[in-house]
């Protein structure tokens, strides 16, 4: 069978592909230089999720991972970054900003697929999806206090989501990386896969999430992100808009027409 083409145009520092019709793999593409995140990447990076954030289309599912196997990414690339001016400095970690806030409000779920070492902002960027899959022994780290700044990409505040702020500040305030068996026992890593496994495993539960109904995925992630943000009494009151939402939609006449006609429903997104 012929791939469907990407969505996307060729990029100089990723590759995209569509796994079947509703999966979108992301891989970031500098394996030479441990798929560090360069001014380039941090602009190609920012349309796709801004895609994901705006008009997923067909999409259901994303796949972030990297290539080689010795680094899913070792962060900003310090060699580019090596006599930048203050403001030339700032002015790149703004679209790594961007970038962070359009990953976060993609539509879809979008999983990391961590195939190896994951520091500074790689460690950050895997924060950022809805989870995480690792392979066995690769290693994270947040070590930006080491070289003089602070995880500015999301990393002092999803890290405690994940784990807790306590280890979070153990993490954060020493620099020392932790193992993907440690942040699997602490919550941060959802599965600990062998290499050879780790993208057929992920890919088989990005399926199962593309083939639930489209539309009540989307509200239960927004449902689930916007709660944690926010009182328990807010967060419930906000659960029931989401449901509402989907109460008069055509998915949700299919799926009790479809349970009780013993087959498989047919998702329409509206």
């Amino acid at each position: 069978m012929t791939p469907a083409p990407s969505p996307f145009p060729a990029f100089e520092t990723l590759l995209t592909r569509l796994e079947g019709e509703h999966i979108l793999v992301v891989t970031m593409n500098r394996p030479e230089v441990g798929n560090a995140r360069n001014t380039r990447m941090a602009r190609e990076l920012l349309e796709v999720w801004t895609r994901l954030a705006e008009a997923p289309g067909d999409l259901r599912c994303a796949v972030f991972t990297g290539a080689g196997e010795k680094l899913f990414s070792g962060g900003g690339d310090l060699k580019e970054r090596q006599g930048m001016t203050d403001e030339a400095w700032q002015a790149q970690h703004h679209i790594f900003e961007q970038g962070r806030d359009r990953l976060l409000a993609s539509k879809i779920p979008v999983i990391a697929a961590v195939n190896g070492h994951a520091y500074g902002g790689g460690c950050e960027a895997a924060l950022l999806c809805d989870f995480i899959y690792a392979v066995r022994g690769a290693r994270f780290a947040l070590p930006e206090v080491t070289r003089g700044i602070l995880p500015g990409s999301g990393g002092t505040q999803m890290l405690p989501r994940a784990v807790g702020e306590r280890r979070a500040k153990e993490i954060i305030l020493t620099g020392r990386p932790f193992t993907a068996e440690e942040g699997h026992e602490w919550g941060l890593v959802n599965r600990l896969c062998d290499r050879e496994s780790l993208m057929r495993d992920v890919l088989e539960t990005a399926a199962a999430i593309a083939g639930n109904a489209p539309l009540a995925v989307r509200e239960a992630k927004r449902s689930i992100a916007n709660g944690m943000e926010v009182e328990l009494h807010q967060g419930l009151e906000f659960e029931i808009e989401c449901y509402n939402r989907l109460v008069a939609s055509e998915d949700r006449r299919e799926g009790v027409l479809a349970f009780n006609e013993k087959r498989a429903p047919q998702w329409k997104g509206r």
